[in-house]
């Protein structure tokens, strides 16, 4: 809590203890009680959010904007909000990257993009409380048509600007947020997914200089990793040979409780080619991709360039997204081949909701397997859905069914329903196998049409 203390001829000084412990004054000149009661409030909520983070009041960011540069600097020696340099919206942004201790080097690089749009749109003079609403939608439709963003990076830029001007409202240094309602959310863009089929992996592997390059993008194809940052993570250490799976390094979701690492089969597509690079592999060397190139630039490696000359020598055309198509391949192969959902989440390390958005998509191969279902199978399953229910028959049929089953029980062969359930499974269909087994047993050995006496 603060406290206003007397001086004489009206003086009156506000103190409080800042989130350190120290004791702290701000003199605020010549006023009335009344005022100075006004004023303490506000230093009151200022010391709350310096302490918890939280956002200040609105009437109390209202009340920021609207103070002198003499008011702001004493709040500002005290450290109630940033210093007067972050005024400017340069000035604020140049403030918080050097504060955000927290985030990745890679997150810093791609701020910066967006901080570079802002500071050329708006220049560095501009007043951060100058910034309004319409300004915010003005600079984003400059990002589509001056810069030629895709909508996906638009939106991109979009949420870090927010995110940023949360930041500055936090602080009170101004009271709304311009880019609030503004479309920030990014979302899948299915036409430029691409399936890359297992013909086309192969001829890339052919191509590949040596193992490590084989590895590389068997990773990615055949195991979903994120390159390069789960690439360049993996150690021997991280491999559990007996066990037939290895120990993921999630880079981009370690900031979640519990999804910092995942464990991954090694896929009998990825065995060999993980295999000769460990056969091949110095005494004593920690990472299993070791490429020199790739280890001096760490995390920030660019494998894309060398990928795309590969892709050229394979004699294929460069698919779109080169490495998200290559694990939204394998997220959609994985369920096609049979595997739950949440299983081909947790091997993928996204969350279901992730995978629909940006991942899963309706390939070929799923038109492919539809058209093989024969014109029999197509029948029985429109027998089976026609066949009248229990209720629907009278008890004489009823009666007349079971005399003749028993009758013709030893003769009659139970119809094979095998190749409905296995059709019915690569359709990806939701009844398992179990169920259409036990709809068999109930409908009884004499098949789908109601038993007559004369037969």
């Amino acid at each position: 809590m603060a406290s206003i203390s007397k001086q004489p001829r009206g003086f009156r000084t506000i103190q409080f203890t800042a989130g350190d412990g120290k004791r702290r004054s701000i003199r605020l000149g010549k006023m009335s009680q009344a005022t100075a009661e006004a004023v303490k409030v506000h230093v009151e909520r200022l010391v709350a959010a310096s302490i918890t983070g939280h956002a200040v009041a609105n009437d109390t960011a209202a009340w920021l904007a609207g103070l002198d540069t003499v008011m702001t600097g004493k709040l500002a020696a005290v450290g109630l909000i940033p210093r007067r340099g972050t005024a400017t919206l340069a000035g604020f942004l140049d403030d918080y990257t050097q504060v955000r201790a927290d985030v990745k080097p890679q997150t810093r690089v791609v701020w910066s993009q967006t901080i570079r749009c802002l500071k050329q749109f708006f220049g560095d003079d501009k007043p951060l409380r100058d910034v309004t609403p319409g300004d915010a939608a003005e600079w984003r439709a400059w990002l589509g048509g001056g810069e030629k963003l895709a909508d996906a990076t638009v939106r991109r830029r979009t949420g870090m600007a927010r995110q940023f001007f949360t930041h500055a409202r936090r602080k009170g240094l101004i009271s709304s947020n311009p880019f609030d309602g503004l479309p920030a959310a990014v979302r899948g863009n299915a036409d430029k997914f691409h399936f890359v089929t297992r013909a086309a992996a192969q001829r890339v592997l052919d191509a590949c200089p040596d193992a490590q390059w084989r590895l590389l993008f068997a990773l990615a194809r055949f195991a979903g990793l994120r390159c390069p940052s789960e690439h360049l993570a993996l150690s021997w250490a991280d491999v559990d040979w007996e066990r037939g799976r290895f120990l993921v390094h999630a880079a981009k979701t370690e900031h979640h409780p519990g999804h910092g690492t995942r464990w991954v089969p090694i896929f009998p597509e990825l065995l060999p080619h993980l295999r000769q690079v460990f056969e091949e592999a110095e005494p004593g060397v920690v990472h299993v991709l070791t490429n020199p190139t790739w280890r001096r630039r760490g995390r920030t490696l660019n494998a894309r360039k060398g990928l795309l000359s590969i892709i050229a020598k394979a004699g294929l055309e460069p698919w779109p997204k080169l490495f998200v198509n290559l694990r939204a391949t394998r997220a959609v192969e994985l369920r096609q081949a049979g595997f739950p959902d949440h299983v081909v989440n947790a091997w993928l390390g996204h969350t279901a909701g992730v995978a629909a958005e940006f991942y899963l998509r309706v390939t070929d191969a799923d038109f492919e397997r539809a058209a093989k279902l024969d014109e029999g199978v197509q029948k029985a399953l429109q027998k089976a859905v026609q066949q009248p229910t229990a209720s629907e028959r009278s008890e004489a049929q009823d009666s007349a069914q079971a005399d003749t089953q028993a009758e013709t029980a030893p003769s009659a062969k139970p119809h094979d329903f095998s190749s409905v359930r296995d059709s019915a499974a690569s359709c990806g269909s939701r009844q398992s196998a179990g169920e259409v087994e036990a709809e068999t047993d109930l409908m009884g050995v004499t098949g789908f049409e109601p038993v007559t006496s004369w037969v």
